[in-house]
């Protein structure tokens, strides 16, 4: 018979591969620890003798839960802005690191935020069945009892997201040295209030968001003279700004005596700027519990 002390550090050895589901799944790392969470204590109420393989059986009840939290979204949560829109859109939960080569090492294990974007357009079952079987090799016959279908049109599902994500997202086609040299000419720009170095780094389409929170009416701004221009607005902040990894790329922190107060990444095209997006809703970034050294 297992014990709960056993049983406890069986799941300890899953949680690190299971936030990962859940935060793919979420794009929200709060939602994520909740959903990992639940799969904890569901488990603790299950026959744990009857579980053969656990990490299966994590992933499942995870994914379970997951679909669950994302058809609760869609009677309260709010839809993604389009050009000119007015009202408010969530971004996904970055993952922030100081620019430095010991997290550099880190980048190749975390999900681009551009991804999660995409993935925040599918339905809730495309969403699943994408995630699990693509990027966590569950089977199709696993995942079919927890979206109510067949496995061929589970099978199906997952096509159809797969289609929609390569149409929307390209291979990147920045480095890391070329968004450093970006971000770094971004930060000296803003803080110089050069407009002009600001225009050569944006593409002429560049689309600026800022995600400002829940009950707040979201910035949408369209091309690089209107986005140099909004740019130019917060150089007084730009002291207290620095380079930062924020998801799989450099971005930037604004962290006035240490305390994170924005935080932002950019979309690469052919090595100038397609898109910034912005979070400075301060409960938020209080959620993401990012320690900032002062400068």
């Amino acid at each position: 018979m297992t014990t709960q002390a056993e049983l406890a550090t069986r799941f300890e050895a899953e949680r690190g591969r299971l936030r990962s589901v859940a935060y793919r799944m979420l794009g929200s790392l709060s939602e994520a620890e909740d959903a990992v969470q639940e799969g904890w204590l569901r488990l603790q109420r299950a026959d744990a003798g009857e579980v053969h393989n656990l990490g299966g059986w994590l992933t499942t009840v995870v994914g379970r839960i997951c679909l669950d939290m994302l058809r609760a979204r869609t009677t309260r949560r709010e839809e993604p802005l389009e050009d000119g829109g007015a009202g408010e859109f969530r971004l996904p939960d970055p993952v922030v690191r100081p620019a430095d080569p010991v997290h550099e090492a880190e980048l190749a294990d975390t999900v681009g935020l551009a991804l999660l974007v995409v993935l925040d357009t599918l339905a809730p079952a495309e969403r699943l069945a994408f995630v699990l079987h693509d990027m966590f090799a569950v089977p199709f016959e696993d995942l079919a009892p927890i979206v109510e279908r067949t496995p061929a049109a589970t099978r199906q599902l997952a096509s159809r997201a797969r289609r929609r994500v390569q149409g929307a997202t390209a291979p990147a086609d920045t480095d890391l040295a070329r968004q450093r040299e970006v971000v770094g000419a971004w930060l000296s720009a803003t803080r110089a209030g050069d407009f002009e170095a600001l225009l050569e780094l944006l593409d002429p389409d560049v689309l600026l968001r800022v995600d400002q929170g829940p009950g707040t009416a979201a910035l949408l701004v369209r091309g690089a003279l209107a986005v140099a221009g909004q740019a130019a607005l917060y150089g007084r902040m730009a002291p207290d700004t620095f380079a930062a990894f924020v998801g799989d790329g450099v971005g930037m922190v604004t962290a006035p005596g240490g305390k994170v107060a924005s935080i932002g990444w950019f979309t690469f095209r052919a090595g100038r700027v397609v898109g910034v997006d912005i979070i400075v809703d301060p409960e938020r970034i209080a959620t993401l519990g990012i320690d900032w050294p002062e400068a």
